[in-house]
């Protein structure tokens, strides 16, 4: 857990938002999930926060060109879960009530990291940036898988813990427990600050 007398550096430090997007958040989505949505105000506030501080926010977008998983022999996101966020759609946008700016990055991943071939991590480096505040849903699959590849690059993930969106309240505390435990930290909305 981050200490209340640990503020970030804004000049060092970026928000990532993980997968906020249409398919995911709104009733009409392909994968909506009710604490999905919940998680809109949570993120907008920390997006909001971190803005006003100087620090960096990163939007990550999951789709899928129709074709990615034809000749899958095991990793098959659409056997999974039904097909979703596909390229191009309206389930793949992000959703509208989030604060996007010019300023903020967008990175499109194709699986639930989003560093695996991504250019998220070349973009961070070139910034000078090694905290991540990390929220978005869902919590025990693309925020967590996220988290764990920025711990491997040695970079500082904290998952903000009621920024989160899930299915169930257990993956929820799976995802916070799991991040803690292994490769992180977690924070609550009220634990961030700013220098």
């Amino acid at each position: 857990m981050v200490s209340d007398q640990d503020a970030f550096d804004p000049s060092r430090t970026a928000v990532v938002v993980v997968d906020m997007q249409n398919g995911f958040c709104h009733p009409d989505g392909s994968l909506y999930a009710e604490p999905s949505a919940a998680a809109i105000d949570p993120v907008r506030t920390l997006v909001e926060r971190a803005s006003d501080a100087g620090a960096r926010v990163v939007y990550t977008r999951d789709v899928h060109p129709p074709e990615q998983f034809e000749d899958a022999h095991y990793y098959d996101e659409f056997d999974r879960w039904g097909e979703h966020v596909v390229e191009g759609s309206w389930d793949a946008e992000l959703v509208e009530d989030l604060p996007t700016e010019d300023a903020d990055h967008v990175v499109e991943k194709h699986t639930y990291d989003a560093f695996h071939d991504t250019e998220l991590e070349g973009w961070l480096d070139a910034r000078g940036v090694d905290d991540l505040l990390i929220c978005g849903t869902l919590a025990n699959v693309c925020v967590l898988h996220t988290a764990g590849s920025a711990g491997l690059r040695d970079y500082r993930p904290v998952v903000v813990e009621d920024a989160l969106g899930y299915i169930t309240e257990d993956h929820r505390e799976y995802a916070v427990d799991h991040a803690g435990w292994l490769f992180g930290e977690t924070a609550t909305l009220a634990d961030v600050t700013f220098m």
